[in-house]
C-alpha cells in the first residue's frame, strides 16, 4: 500500500493544471487538485476567452459602419449596452467553471478549495489540512506586473478589465505586447477614446518587424493613438477623473488607465522556498526537459515556468508530464513552429520566425510579402488593408516564418502551421492549389521575392 494519500497532486486549476490532473486520473492515477479561485485559470476567466468575446463585441461595430457599403439601411444609430455585454460574459464564464468541475469529477479527481502551500517535497496544505502525494504539480500561471511609481493605487491590470463599471470613455493602455494591443483594439471598437503608451520604438516585441509596423499603423487609422518612446512617471486623480504625467513632461487625461506592462511567474506565497524549489532569473520555476523542479517529485507548467505564455503550451506541456509519470515517458514537446494569435483589430496571426530571427539562424533567407485592401472593403468603405509574409530557407527551401494581418488571421495560420511542422517548402506552397477567392490564397500565390 502507498503511504501517500495521492499519486500527484496539482497546486492550480487553471489550464495546464486541469488538464494533467483530468489526463492523469484517467490513467487510474490518484490525484487532488487545489485551487483558490474559479477553475479555469487566467485564460478562462481574464484572458483568453472573454478577451475573444469582447474582440466580438467591438467588431460588431466595424460591422454596422460597413453595412451601409452593402446596402443596408439601418434604422438608427446602434446603442452599445456595457452591462448588458459584462452580463452575458459572466454567464458564459460561470457555464465554463461548471464544465471545468464536471471534467475534473467525472474523471476522478479529488477537488481541494483553498490556497495551496508546499510544506516539502511530498506535502502540500490547504488551509490547515495537509495532503502527501508521491509527484507535485505546480500549474499557477502567472500574474500582471506593475512598476512602482507614485499613484499606483489608481491603475488597473486586465483582470479588472472586462467589469469595468463605469465604461472608461477616456482610457489609457501603457504597454505594447498582446494584452495591451488588444485591449486598445477592443475598447477603441467599442467607442472608447483609446491612448496607448508604449516605452520602446515598437509594439510587441518579438514579432516580425514589418508586423509590428503594418500593425501600428492599421490601429492608428482605426482611432488608437499610438505613442512610442513614451513612459508614465506618476498617476494622480482629479475631480474629472485620472492623470498620467509622462517622463518627459506631458499629461494625459484619462477614466480608466490599465497598464499591461508584462506577466510574472505567480510563485509567491507558495512555500517554494521551504520545498527547496529553485527559481531561474526570472523568478519562473526552473525545470528541466520533462518539467521536473531541482526536487525531483515537483514538477511545474505552464507560465509559472516561463517556457512559452500561451494556453496551448501549458496544455501540451501538462501531457508531457502525465506521460513522464504514468505513461512511457516518450512525449516531447517541440516549441519551434508554435503558432500564435493577436487579437487586435485587425487580427494577427504568425507561425515560426520573423525576418530578422530567421537570418540570424539560417543565413541567406528569401522574403515574399503582400499588402492589399481584401475584397470585403471594397464595398465596405474602410481604408483596413491586409499584410502577408513568408520567410523561406533559401537552402532547403522550407517555409519558416509565416505571417498574417489581417481578418481572421489565426484561423488562416492555424492552417499553414500544420504544413510548416510538417516541413513544407515554398515550392509546396506555390504547387497547391489556392481557394478563391479569399485572403488566404496569397499565401499559396505570391511568387516574385522582396529584394535584398
Amino acid at each position: 500500500m502507498s503511504t501517500f494519500d495521492f499519486d500527484l497532486f496539482v497546486i492550480g486549476g487553471g489550464s495546464g493544471g486541469v488538464r494533467a490532473a483530468r489526463m492523469a486520473a484517467q490513467t487510474g492515477a490518484r490525484v487532488g487538485l487545489a485551487e483558490a479561485a474559479e477553475l479555469g485559470g487566467t485564460c478562462v476567466n481574464v484572458g483568453c476567452i472573454p478577451k475573444k468575446l469582447y474582440s466580438y463585441a467591438a467588431g460588431y461595430a466595424e460591422s454596422f459602419e460597413e453595412a451601409a457599403g452593402y446596402g443596408w439601411q439601418l434604422p438608427g444609430e446602434p446603442v452599445f449596452d456595457w452591462s448588458h455585454l459584462k452580463s452575458q460574459r459572466a454567464k458564459e464564464i460561470s457555464r465554463l467553471n461548471g464544465i471545468y468541475a464536471s471534467l475534473l469529477k467525472n474523471a476522478g479527481v479529488t477537488l481541494v478549495t483553498g490556497w495551496a502551500q508546499l510544506a516539502d517535497a511530498h506535502t502540500v496544505e490547504v488551509d490547515g489540512k495537509r495532503y502527501t502525494a508521491r509527484h507535485l504539480l505546480v500549474a499557477t500561471g502567472g500574474t500582471p506586473f506593475v512598476p512602482d511609481i507614485p499613484g499606483r493605487e489608481h491603475i488597473v491590470t486586465s483582470d479588472a478589465m472586462f467589469d469595468l463599471d463605469p465604461f472608461p470613455r477616456r482610457l489609457l493602455v501603457v504597454g505594447g505586447g498582446y494584452i495591451a494591443c488588444e485591449f486598445a483594439s477592443i475598447f477603441n471598437g467599442l467607442e472608447a477614446k483609446v491612448t496607448l503608451l508604449h516605452r520602446r520604438a515598437h509594439l510587441l516585441t518579438g514579432f516580425d518587424d514589418d508586423v509590428r509596423q503594418f500593425l501600428a499603423n492599421e490601429m492608428g487609422k482605426a482611432g488608437v493613438d499610438v505613442r512610442l518612446n513614451c513612459e508614465v512617471a506618476s498617476v494622480t486623480r482629479t475631480a474629472d477623473g485620472l492623470v498620467a504625467t509622462l517622463a518627459r513632461g506631458q499629461q494625459i487625461e484619462a477614466d480608466t488607465v490599465l497598464f499591461a506592462t508584462g506577466r510574472v511567474p505567480n510563485t509567491q506565497g507558495l512555500g517554494l522556498e521551504a520545498a527547496g524549489v529553485a527559481l531561474d532569473e526570472r523568478g519562473a520555476i526552473a525545470v528541466d526537459a520533462h518539467y521536473r523542479s531541482s526536487v525531483p517529485s515537483i514538477y511545474a507548467v505552464g507560465d509559472v515556468s516561463t517556457r512559452v505564455q500561451l494556453t496551448p503550451v501549458a496544455l501540451a506541456e501538462a501531457m508531457v508530464v502525465v506521460d513522464e509519470l504514468f505513461g512511457k515517458g516518450k512525449r516531447r514537446l517541440d516549441y519551434e513552429f508554435i503558432p500564435t494569435a493577436v487579437f487586435t483589430h485587425p487580427n494577427i496571426g504568425t507561425c515560426g520566425y520573423g525576418e530578422l530571427d530567421a537570418r540570424a539562424k539560417f543565413g541567406q533567407v528569401t522574403v515574399f510579402s503582400s499588402e492589399f485592401k481584401s475584397l470585403r472593403h471594397t464595398l465596405s468603405g474602410r481604408s483596413e488593408r491586409t499584410f502577408m509574409k513568408l520567410v523561406v530557407d533559401t537552402k532547403s527551401d522550407r517555409v519558416v516564418g509565416l505571417h498574417m494581418v489581417g481578418a481572421d488571421a489565426g484561423e488562416v495560420v492555424q492552417g499553414f502551421a500544420v504544413a510548416m511542422r510538417a516541413g513544407a517548402t515554398k515550392a509546396m506552397f506555390d504547387s497547391t492549389v489556392g481557394i478563391h477567392p479569399t485572403a488566404a490564397e496569397e499565401f499559396v500565390t505570391m511568387r516574385e521575392p522582396m529584394p535584398g
